[in-house]
């Protein structure tokens, strides 16, 4: 018998507003029963829960998140998600069009924007 992951807690200062934002992000809804002030949220979809904790985040994160945009290049998916409040980590793209850009939510938990699949076909 082995075990499933169900979610990826996240803890975060305030669950509803950084759970609307990564609903964002990923274009999936928050559960139908989250509310702001609420101390849990869920984006059922992505298996992503979130969860208010009084200590703010204060070290590198052990895991995160590379997402890979699907309907638009890497450079266009950075400049949506800095729009919906990411900021800028660090920038590792090169000249000749391959790496990543490292941003980080409104709480700063640092996560990696890849080049698409149409970008890494077209070389």
């Amino acid at each position: 018998m082995t075990s499933a992951i169900r979610h990826v807690t996240i803890d975060s200062s305030d669950a509803y507003a950084l759970g609307t934002f990564w609903s964002e992000v990923l274009g999936q809804p928050l559960h139908e029963d989250d509310k702001p002030g609420d101390e849990e949220a869920l984006i059922e979809g992505a298996g992503m829960l979130f969860v208010t904790v009084p200590e703010a985040k204060t070290r590198k994160n052990r895991i995160h998140f590379d997402l890979q945009p699907q309907d638009r290049t890497r450079d266009e998916e950075v400049e949506r998600l800095l729009a919906l409040g990411a900021t800028l980590f660090d920038d590792r793209r090169r000249p000749d069009g391959t790496g990543w850009v490292v941003l980080a939510d409104p709480e700063g938990n640092e996560f990696c924007v890849e080049r698409s699949a149409g970008e890494r076909a077209a070389g």
